[in-house]
């Protein structure tokens, strides 16, 4: 049983729902649940506005882009409000230099779309599968991130200046500066006088190189979530729920 929290944080895909894909009835009535007891926070990976339209625009808050974007719900327009997005310079020639280097070493020719992903915060997403890969294609790839594991020293190597985890079922994430779940959390929380243990966080990236490893290592006060529909269950057994 976890101490009783002021905030619940929430990882989204594979958390909450299944990789891009619309949050269901039963844990869009978790959240709901949830909001009566406590306050409510996203902490993702892509845009404040990607996550609120996944969430059928659920009201919450929402750290976008690994903390490069910050919003908030407007209750009275129903709407998320982006009050930061921080930008990031980017030398596109050298990045799309890097990204042909590790499709020559792992053979990543076959690939629909851009071979890599800007994005305008200046965070960067290399997608094995290439930009336009089918979805079905993307969650079938390396759904318990073992492929990816193999390049994950040659990835975060070769992009030193940056820092790398794995994402979603078929791509990496390649995130500026001192960017980070953990970082972005830990911000947040300081600027509310609020500390470690007045927060929870549920997510399924738990692992070395998974994008809520950061968090975990934090010492912040981890639910590991390895199945997004039993999410229920486990906060119950937690006594969260």
């Amino acid at each position: 049983m976890m101490k009783t929290p002021r905030l619940m944080a929430f990882d989204l895909d594979g958390t909450l729902a299944q990789h891009k894909t619309p949050l269901g009835e039963k844990n869009r009535s978790v959240l709901e649940r949830l909001s009566k007891k406590y306050k409510l926070l996203m902490v993702g990976a892509g845009t404040c506005t990607r996550i609120f339209n996944q969430l059928g625009k659920f009201p919450i808050d929402i750290i976008g882009n690994y903390g490069m974007q910050y919003g908030e719900y407007n209750a009275e327009t129903g709407e998320i409000e982006v009050l930061k997005s921080e930008n990031a310079p980017v030398d596109r020639e050298e990045v799309l230099r890097r990204a042909e280097a590790i499709r020559e070493k792992y053979n990543l020719h076959e690939f629909k779309g851009e071979t890599l992903e800007f994005h305008p915060t200046g965070a960067l997403t290399f997608p094995v599968l290439g930009t336009k890969a089918d979805i079905a294609d993307k969650l079938a790839y390396d759904p318990d991130r073992s492929k990816r594991r193999v390049m994950y020293e040659y990835v975060c190597n070769l992009f030193h200046d940056y820092r790398v985890v794995i994402g979603g079922s078929s791509s990496f994430d390649i995130i500026p500066g001192e960017y980070g779940k953990y970082n972005a959390l830990m911000k947040y929380l300081e600027e509310r006088g609020m500390s470690k243990e007045d927060v929870v966080y549920c997510g399924d990236d738990y692992m070395e190189g998974g994008n809520d490893h950061d968090v975990l290592a934090g010492g912040i006060p981890f639910v590991k979530v390895d199945n997004y529909e039993m999410l229920e269950e486990l906060l119950i057994q937690e006594g969260l729920l």
